[in-house]
């Protein structure tokens, strides 16, 4: 009985160095959660005021707490503030890992180490799709898009000359005019084209109504070669207090003559004011831009995976989801970091980043590995001292044995 107890000791001792030397093996690995082996003791059935009669192993159980964060500069990794894991498509399963370090394949395809595709909610046109996908980034380009709204604010100056209403306006012709600016527009193939604004004051109506504005606009392609003539685009008018009264939107048709598509280019003068002020362009905004190539791809804290592009847009993805369950600890832990469920985690609640019971996302970390590696080499001790005292019990029974046989 004696050999038979000091051996479900090395079992157990055993065992509790298997379970440490895995933690300390993965100290360094991503997101990694240290297990401790749990042990019952063994007593025999239906028997009183006897010794018992060893220990088993009654457990191995995970320590969930949140590893340190290690900043990588790879704005694809991600890592998890508080509760909740990645979800990952291996092979048509459906599993779960904390290791945030993503990449992306070929195709722009958004996966983990091992290839297993991150799952997400993909958006098209600014919509989230209701059931998880892959995720997929354009690693490629963004078409142009023509400029077809422009806002101009500007500050003009009741100072300037008032211009005589038999002037004929002319470009070239500064004493026609009183300010300028030209802005960039792009056409149908991306081209940054300009249009060239000329801002002339007219004489009053009466002596109780502001000064109106005339706005010519000369479109130019973007080698400065003009095209066609100066248009009149509008007559900007003022109330008594400066603000814009009238005259905006206004809209610009240019056929660019350079194989895009024509334009219709509508000026909103919106916040546009008149008084003894500077002139200045206070406020430009343009719907437009040009052909942009990829540059890479971040995940926000929403679990955005967003890509920006060389033209300065940006679009979005999809967003990542995370995954909760009611008992996290009966995860069933597979290798490469990942998990996968059972009877005893319960079944994934599955959401988004920050919605209700799932943590936030931390781009360009990792989550560090739990494992200490300072308490574990103690364990590690105690687990080789109770290994060579059951040895010892060993030993010790086998040299009783052999007195008896002597005998």
């Amino acid at each position: 009985m004696t050999i038979q107890t000091a051996l479900t000791g090395l079992d157990s001792a055993q065992t509790g160095l298997n379970t440490v030397s895995n933690d300390l093996a993965n100290a360094n690995s991503t997101a990694f959660k240290s297990q401790t082996a749990l042990f019952e003791d063994l007593y025999p059935a239906n028997s009183n005021d006897v010794p018992g009669i060893g220990a088993a192993t009654e457990t191995i159980s995970s320590d969930l707490t949140q590893g340190d964060f290690l900043p990588t500069g790879n704005p694809l990794d991600a890592a998890i503030q508080g509760n909740g894991y990645f979800v990952v498509n291996n092979n048509g399963t459906q599993q779960y890992t904390r290791d945030g370090s993503f990449q992306l394949n070929a195709l722009g395809q958004l996966r983990n180490a091992s290839g297993a595709s991150i799952q997400g909610y993909a958006e098209t046109s600014g919509v989230l799709a209701t059931s998880l996908s892959g995720l997929t980034i354009n690693t490629g380009s963004v078409a142009a898009n023509p400029t077809a709204n422009l806002g101009v604010t500007l500050s003009l100056n009741s100072g300037d000359s008032v211009i005589p209403s038999t002037t004929t306006f002319s470009a070239s012709d500064p004493t026609t005019y009183d300010e300028t600016n030209s802005i960039t527009t792009y056409d149908s193939l991306g081209n940054a084209n300009h249009v060239a604004l000329y801002y002339v004051q007219n004489p009053q109506a009466s002596a109780t109504v502001p000064s109106t504005w005339t706005v010519y606009a000369q479109p130019q392609l973007a080698n400065g070669t003009a095209v066609g003539t100066p248009q009149t685009l509008t007559t900007l008018a003022f109330n008594s207090n400066g603000s814009l009264a009238s005259g905006s939107p206004a809209t610009l048709n240019v056929a660019w003559g350079n194989g895009s598509a024509a334009s219709a280019i509508a000026f909103n003068f919106t916040g546009t004011t008149f008084g003894a002020q500077n002139f200045a362009v206070t406020g430009l905004t343009n719907d437009g831009y040009a052909t942009g190539n990829y540059e890479n791809t971040s995940i926000g804290t929403d679990g955005s995976v967003v890509s920006t592009y060389t033209n300065g847009q940006t679009v979005t993805a999809g967003k990542l989801a995370l995954a909760n369950f009611i008992n996290p600890e009966g995860l069933e832990p597979i290798s490469g970091n990942i998990y996968g469920a059972t009877s005893t985690s319960g079944s994934a609640v599955v959401s988004l980043a920050g919605a209700g019971q799932a943590g936030t996302l931390v781009g360009g970390n990792l989550e560090q590995s739990n494992a200490s590696t300072s308490t574990l080499l103690v364990t590690l001790i105690q687990y080789q001292q109770a290994y060579q005292a059951n040895t010892s019990v060993l030993q010790t029974e086998q040299q009783d044995s052999q007195r008896l046989v002597q005998i």
